[in-house]
């Protein structure tokens, strides 16, 4: 690559002492690069700031000496690096909107300049952060209020670009977490009993009722401490304890009552930085004097700690047989609580069936807290309420749903590998690893998928004159076993850049032409196409590089053309040098080798240089010997070939009889052929033909020999 001249400032001859980096051309002075110089290589600690190298030239003939000072400006050849795949950030959940998280993680650029100048960005945000780049810093802005309790993990791709003029780029999944403050509040579970029942046998210490509260917060945050609140009676504070951790109430004392006894307790649940939960317990105790029916639990189907357990989807199942305990001579009965649904009770033999009254749906409700009551047979005196208890088993009957079945995504060919391309993402409404959802590529060609995240990213760079569409078919597979899938699939589509030049199908070009060419004639054909698209491969100029040449290229016809006339005989050959040049921007061009070769024509007619003229003269000894050469004549033609091969001819000679002379046709040697006699004597005029050999109808000329036979030698006229 040339770079600059000597010759602008100092004469000839040109030399460097040192050539590593550059060279120059000794006759000319331009200077010119030995291989392709890489700045970053050759000046590694100077990011900012020129990048230079020096030589010593010694120039003209009194052997000056030049310093040389080289700047090598920098291109954009290098793409911001990130040093992590995955850059974790923590942002408390409390955050305010506008509050802005420094980025320590950055991409860095080798480059100089605006080329090693980063910009940041989100690709494709959830709408709960931006970036922001006031000065070189990026900071992650947020947009929304978090919610831990909603979302922890947020994962965006954080891009960064230089700012080269064909900018490149590159991604990093930028993990954020959001870490948990004390913001939620205890909340009483939906199954912690509302009543309870206590035989007066019981004594100090036994269980009466178990209550359950959560809050939604993390470690210390949710912490919870029950308590009674102060409302209850005195009564009830001497029979019931409360164990402030665990939420158990249990008998403070022996219980023995005559009557029966119903205490109402309002139990609150606690939090340091919310006002208490409250939920109401009605405990009713029953004399021994007059026994309660109760209810035998056998169960049909799994059951773990007294808790039913069933899958979802089963068809209407018995659960459980219900068998009535009464003491009394007068039995009760058992139905349900009207809000029991779906399930039903009814009487078989003497006891009771417990059933789904329909397949129960998992993702609709994860449990069901049954409440069978224990009537007189009259239905007028409620005697207890018992809760039986049924965990829904989630099973695997949920595929993972792509947010859209077909994703669409453009992106620039010759890009770096690892760059980012979109996001997919597939939900599952089963749960725990039912509901876990993996991505993979089934034709993934120079595509990955992160599993987790469903982040497609390229992992080589894409050419498109190879390939201009890819099509892949994304999958999301589920936990379970066997598995659930999902579908989508994705199209991307190479934008093309200008990265191909102009090309021809040979190097170099032959044409033979005749030197009777008629103008505007066509020489031969010189096609040039380019593998780009659109502007980028439309050929806008083909032209030559050459001056005053009698040719030009027709763009329109793909082809050379005569322009002016040519003559063998002044030029036989045309060496050109043709360009081409694409409509990309900037244009990118080719140049080619053409040879002309003028073939010759037979144009010329054979020119006479021996003798001068037809008055010329020669004496010649009668003495002189049989055979011997006299003369010579000698002509040129300046076609070539055939053209110019000569032959000579004597057609005349005066006298015209027993002419003792003879010409070799092709030498165009005269000779003496036979001893001369006195009638030899004298003048002889030959008249001679010089033809060439040009087909079919040969050129010529003619000249006079003139040759004297004489004693003397004297000068003939």
């Amino acid at each position: 690559m040339k770079i600059g001249s000597l010759s602008t400032t100092y004469s000839a001859p040109y030399q460097l002492l040192n050539e590593r980096y550059i060279r120059v051309d000794k006759s000319t002075g331009d200077l010119f690069t030995q291989e392709r110089i890489d700045r970053e290589t050759l000046c590694p600690s100077h990011q900012d700031g020129d990048c230079t190298f020096t030589d010593t030239a010694v120039v003209s003939l009194n052997s000056e000496i030049v310093k040389l000072i080289i700047v090598v400006d920098d291109i954009n050849d290098n793409a911001p690096i990130f040093e992590r795949n995955d850059i974790p950030l923590h942002i408390p959940e409390d955050a305010s909107i506008g509050t802005a998280f420094p980025l320590d993680d950055q991409a860095q650029d080798k480059d100089t300049g605006n080329n090693g100048l980063i910009h940041y960005h989100l690709e494709d945000s959830d709408g709960f952060f931006a970036i922001r780049q006031d000065g070189h810093e990026p900071e992650l802005v947020v947009l929304r209020e978090l919610d831990r309790e909603t979302q922890e993990n947020h994962v965006l791709v954080l891009v960064a670009v230089d700012g080269g003029s064909v900018p490149l780029s590159a991604t990093a999944n930028l993990i954020v977490t959001v870490t948990d403050v004390d913001d939620n509040c205890p909340e009483f579970d939906a199954d912690s009993p509302v009543t309870a029942i206590v035989q007066a046998v019981r004594i100090k210490g036994s269980a009466v009722a178990q209550l359950k509260a959560t809050d939604k917060d993390l470690g210390q945050n949710a912490q919870i401490t029950f308590s009674f609140s102060r409302q209850i009676s005195d009564r009830a504070k001497a029979l019931f304890h409360l164990d402030e951790r665990t939420g158990l109430i249990s008998l403070a004392v022996d219980v023995q009552v005559d009557s029966p006894e119903e205490h109402t307790l309002k139990v609150l649940a606690n939090s340091p930085l919310c006002p208490p939960a409250q939920t109401q317990v009605t405990i009713y105790i029953q004399p021994v004097t007059s026994p309660e029916p109760s209810i035998k639990i056998r169960f049909v189907t799994e059951h773990k700690n007294q808790v039913i357990v069933l899958q979802e989807n089963e068809p209407p199942t018995v659960l459980a047989l219900l068998e009535l305990e009464d003491t009394s001579a007068a039995k009760g009965t058992l139905s349900l609580d009207e809000d029991s649904m779906p399930f039903s009770l009814k009487p078989q033999a003497g006891s009771y069936l417990l059933s789904t009254s329909k397949p129960l749906d998992f993702e609709m409700c994860r449990g069901y807290n049954v409440t069978v009551i224990i009537s007189d047979p009259h239905g007028t005196r409620l005697h207890r309420r018992e809760v039986i208890k049924v965990a829904v088993e989630d099973v695997n009957d949920n595929a993972p749903k792509f947010e859209q079945t077909h994703y669409e995504k453009d992106i620039k060919e010759n890009n770096k590998p690892g760059e980012f391309l979109l996001k997919v993402q597939a939900t599952d409404e089963d749960s725990h690893q039912f509901g876990k959802v993996r991505y993979m590529l089934t034709n993934r060609g120079p595509f990955r998928i992160h599993e987790e995240t469903g982040v497609i990213s390229v992992s080589e760079s894409l050419d498109r004159e190879q390939q201009e569409t890819y099509n892949l078919t994304v999958l999301a597979r589920d936990g379970g076993d066997p598995s659930q899938e999902g579908f989508a699939t994705v199209s991307i589509n190479i934008l093309d850049l200008n990265d191909n030049p102009p090309a021809f199908p040979t190097p170099h070009f032959y044409f033979f032409v005749s030197e009777s060419i008629p103008q505007l004639s066509q020489v031969g054909k010189v096609t040039v196409s380019d593998a780009d698209k659109e502007g980028n491969g439309l050929i806008v100029d083909v032209r030559i590089l050459n001056e005053n040449v009698p040719f030009a290229m027709d763009l329109a016809q793909g082809s050379l053309r005569s322009t002016g006339e040519v003559d063998r005989e002044k030029q036989d050959r045309y060496d050109l040098l043709v360009v081409a040049i694409d409509g990309g921007s900037p244009a990118l061009s080719t140049t080619v080798k053409i040879t002309v070769f003028i073939e010759d024509v037979n144009d010329n007619q054979p020119q006479v240089l021996l003798p001068s003229s037809n008055l010329s003269c020669l004496t010649i000894s009668p003495a002189t010997r049989e055979g011997s050469m006299i003369t010579k004549i000698y002509a040129i033609d300046e076609d070539s070939g055939m053209n110019s091969d000569i032959t000579y001819q004597i057609i005349a000679t005066k006298p015209a009889l027993h002419s003792p002379f003879q010409i070799d046709q092709h030498s165009g040697n005269i000779t003496l052929v036979q001893h001369l006699r006195g009638e030899d004597y004298g003048m002889h005029h030959l008249f001679v033909v010089v033809r060439d050999g040009g087909k079919p109808d040969p050129l010529q000329t003619s000249v006079w020999v003139n040759l004297l036979v004489n004693e003397t030698l004297e000068k003939c006229h």
